[in-house]
């Protein structure tokens, strides 16, 4: 007999969080260091151009063994400066995901490109190569291929740079999530041009704000360092339009806190990812956005990919259900960018049926760096225990 107890929250069972659970929460690993690093910045007067982003710059490097780092303002900032240095211009197309964040197409669009949405792969949701390669031959003057480490999932970035010198085009990642991320046991940031990563207090490694530019293309980083500082090569003579698009030293400093001990921090995210899918083992119609055997993800979202049918309940619904448990959750990414208002004037927004189902059926769930395995538990429990009353549940929300 089924009691109360083992109902979910939303049909008069207890709630797994009473008090919520967030779907993220900082919390700055070395508190008194950073503290320390801040006050030096204070003491000397130098809040920007300063020593902690040459620092900054070199410790990223060195986890990425990657010759060239260069700290920006944020992703977005680098990814449209080196899309400028690589040629983007004359509105040519620019080939990338529809299923990722929207700054991967506003970085395109004022680099001075055309947004070309391509499918994502079934199983990690990353950018289809075989779709990407019929989508720039068929594209008239492509100028670059783009693509997005998903969630930190390593692309397929060896068919990827296949299909980017097929086509004759410079092949650049937004690598937002995907700072710590390796694929095969390469760090990402080798890969194409260059990759761009976030260092938004969302992300696994944080500054505040910034970003981080990993190339190792010794021209295209000289480039980049003249044009975060308006282009100004250092006498005002502007060698080309830049961006005010330099880090602060007191974000470097923030910056800084969180390298110190990422690898650490990617492995438990792993860890707890690992957890959670031996707890949702067998669930029908439900399934993790995870990467290939011998790739590392930093995780910076834990993901479900519902099947409706088999589930019982679409990601609304469930996230209905989690948010009556006290979880919070969110539909990264929802929608599609080739469905956004701001890209309706494209004209693709019916061209990706793949990812218009993908976007459909994906839920993110809380996932810390701080997190302890009995809380990811907990969470995977409340997702188990409404499963057997997904029917209850889609019935109620229908009268709802």
């Amino acid at each position: 007999m089924t009691t109360d107890q083992n109902r979910p929250a939303a049909l008069g069972g207890p709630p797994a969080f009473p008090d919520g659970l967030p779907l993220t929460r900082v919390r700055v690993p070395d508190r008194e260091g950073l503290l320390g690093r801040l006050g030096a910045v204070l003491d000397s007067g130098m809040l920007t151009n300063g020593p902690l982003v040459r620092e900054l710059e070199e410790r990223a490097a060195e986890l990425m063994e990657v010759p060239h780092v260069v700290a920006v303002s944020n992703c977005t900032a680098g990814l449209m400066l080196v899309l400028q240095a690589a040629g983007v211009g004359d509105r040519r197309p620019v080939l990338m995901p529809g299923f990722t964040f929207s700054a991967t197409a506003h970085a395109a669009h004022w680099a001075g490109g055309t947004p070309l949405f391509a499918e994502a792969r079934e199983r990690d949701i990353t950018l289809d190569p075989a779709d990407a390669e019929a989508r720039l031959k068929a594209a008239d003057s492509p100028a670059a291929l783009m693509a997005t480490h998903v969630y930190g999932t390593p692309c397929q970035v060896e068919e990827l740079q296949r299909v980017a010198d097929a086509a004759g085009v410079p092949l650049v990642y937004d690598a937002a999530h995907g700072l710590g991320s390796k694929r095969r046991g390469v760090p990402v940031g080798n890969f194409g041009l260059a990759e761009v990563f976030s260092m938004s207090p969302t992300k696994v490694a944080v500054a505040g704000e910034g970003g981080l530019v990993a190339t190792r293309d010794a021209a295209l980083a000289r480039t980049l360092r003249t044009a975060r500082d308006y282009g100004n090569p250092g006498d005002y003579d502007t060698l080309f339009p830049g961006l005010n698009a330099r880090m602060s030293e007191l974000h470097a400093a923030v910056g800084l806190t969180w390298l110190a001990d990422l690898p650490e921090r990617v492995a438990h995210r792993g860890a707890l990812v690992a957890e959670f899918a031996r707890a949702v083992a067998g669930v029908p119609g439900l399934r993790l956005a995870l990467p290939e055997d011998g790739d590392t993800s930093t995780f910076k979202d834990l993901t479900l990919i519902l099947d409706p049918a088999a589930f019982g309940l679409d990601n609304r619904q469930l996230a209905a259900a989690l948010r009556a448990e006290g979880i919070d959750t969110r539909r990264y990414f929802f929608p599609p960018v080739n469905r956004q208002r701001a890209y309706a004037h494209l004209g693709q927004a019916d061209d990706l049926p793949r990812t218009d189902r993908l976007a459909a059926a994906v839920l993110t769930v809380p996932l810390w760096s701080q997190m302890d395995p009995a809380t990811v538990r907990r969470v995977a429990d409340a997702v188990v225990r409404i499963q057997p009353f997904a029917a209850e549940l889609a019935a109620g929300t229908a009268r709802g």
